[in-house]
């Protein structure tokens, strides 16, 4: 059974009929497996059918479309049960293929890296292993009782062994990777660096961002999906802060928990950050569902408490762009295209950082040279006065749990 469209399939979508802002990103997602789109069928689905979702006369509708269209799928913008997608796939004699089937083709083509294909691979297959059972229905167990069984148990079964062998090898292998991960980021804490969390709805330019932000060139397309593994630069504050910026993977509406559970790994990058930047897109009505989207996604992640910022980006395609909206409070507003507002970001970054930021001046003997260049590292010195006996003292700013971690192992005199 198909899981999946490959390239250039002629497809049919089903979907709701009430949000128009949703069918269009649904048609974006479809185009983005590689699907050619040539027809759509819209239900409401007050009350859906138990075996086939939609009731008789929207069954009817699309089967004709079928029949006057000939796809190779049609493609399902609702929660399909097993058993509603292999009963609406004998009715429409055609492959069905689920939002979540969709989405997991596409990060199944995104993917690059040896991490972000085990991730992948491992959302699919718990997401098959779910829908197995039916996968040989025409030779399922017969009626009756010992020596009247069928083969179609055994090959069920044996799949199931498979899929779940596999998915294990999988998880020992990603939690290997978590665990590097995991390494890397308690290196990160432990020499005191900051870090800065790009996170944001699939395509709303946080790539662009984060090439206008870091000088760097990762690859930036508009399309869902484009970044699947974290990207982490240096970048310079106005106020002479060095930070890491980091890039992650987009979120979307009903993004598939198995999704959520094997990219778990990446995600915690958003997590562990000290400030994230949520980018929403200032151009899309429906902006403000994304919003609650991703903020829903970042509390089930654990990221809910963190320190946010919202900052909308394309504000060089809406009139007014860049003027304060005070319906979004504090946020910013910026044009990762041409650069507009990106000052104005940074500096508000750096306000943002400093607020949790304890200031000290410190005093160091003459002996205490590798102490004075470890502070440096881990904080910023606002200002140095030498000593006329020799030594140094220090105006130091850096965040009170590097300053409370270094001074319960280091001789911090203060002034």
């Amino acid at each position: 059974m198909r899981a999946s469209p490959s390239a250039r399939e002629r497809a049919i979508l089903l979907t709701p009929a009430a949000d128009r802002a949703r069918r269009k990103e649904f048609e974006s997602l479809a185009a983005s497996a590689g699907a050619e789109v040539v027809g759509a069928v819209t239900a409401a689905l007050r009350r859906p059918d138990p075996r086939t979702l939609i009731r008789s006369g929207k069954l009817e509708e699309l089967k004709q479309l079928c029949l006057l269209a000939c796809p190779a799928i049609v493609v399902v913008d609702f929660p399909l049960s097993p058993s509603q997608e292999r009963n609406l796939q004998t009715a429409l004699d055609c492959p069905i293929v689920n939002r979540a089937s969709l989405i997991l083709d596409i990060f199944a083509m995104r993917a690059r890296s040896s991490e972000g294909k085990l991730q992948v691979e491992l959302a699919q297959l718990r997401h098959l292993a779910t829908r197995l059972v039916g996968g040989w229905t025409h030779l399922e167990r017969q009626k009756g009782g010992i020596g009247l069984r069928g083969p179609g148990e055994t090959q069920l079964e044996t799949d199931r062994r498979l899929v779940a062998q596999r998915i294990r090898r999988l998880e020992a292998q990603l939690s290997r990777v978590m665990a590097r991960r995991r390494r890397e980021r308690t290196r990160r804490r432990r020499s005191g660096a900051i870090v800065v969390s790009l996170a944001g709805y699939t395509n709303v330019g946080k790539s662009t961002l984060f090439n206008r932000l870091a000088g760097a060139r990762v690859t930036a397309r508009d399309r869902p999906f484009d970044t699947l593994d974290p990207t982490i630069r240096r970048i310079s504050l106005p106020n002479g802060q060095v930070v890491l910026l980091s890039d992650t993977v987009g979120f979307i509406r009903d993004l598939p928990p198995e999704l959520v559970a094997a990219f778990h790994s990446t995600l915690e990058e958003i997590t562990s950050a000290d400030l994230i930047l949520h980018v929403i897109d200032a151009s899309l009505p429906d902006q403000m569902e994304r919003i609650d989207e991703v903020e829903r996604v970042l509390k089930e992640i654990g990221a809910s408490g963190r320190s946010m910022l919202r900052v909308f980006n394309k504000a060089d395609i809406i009139p007014d762009g860049l003027r304060a909206d005070d319906s979004v409070g504090s946020a910013a507003r910026v044009s990762a295209l041409t650069g507009a507002g990106v000052d104005e970001l940074l500096a508000r970054v750096a306000q943002r950082l400093s607020a949790g930021r304890l200031r000290r001046t410190i005093r160091l003997d003459a002996g205490q040279g590798r102490l004075r260049a470890l502070l440096y590292r881990r904080g910023r010195v606002l200002r140095e006065r030498l000593l006329p006996g020799g030594g140094w003292t220090l105006d130091l700013e850096m965040t009170r749990r590097a300053y409370e971690k270094l001074a319960s192992r280091e001789d911090i005199g203060t002034a």
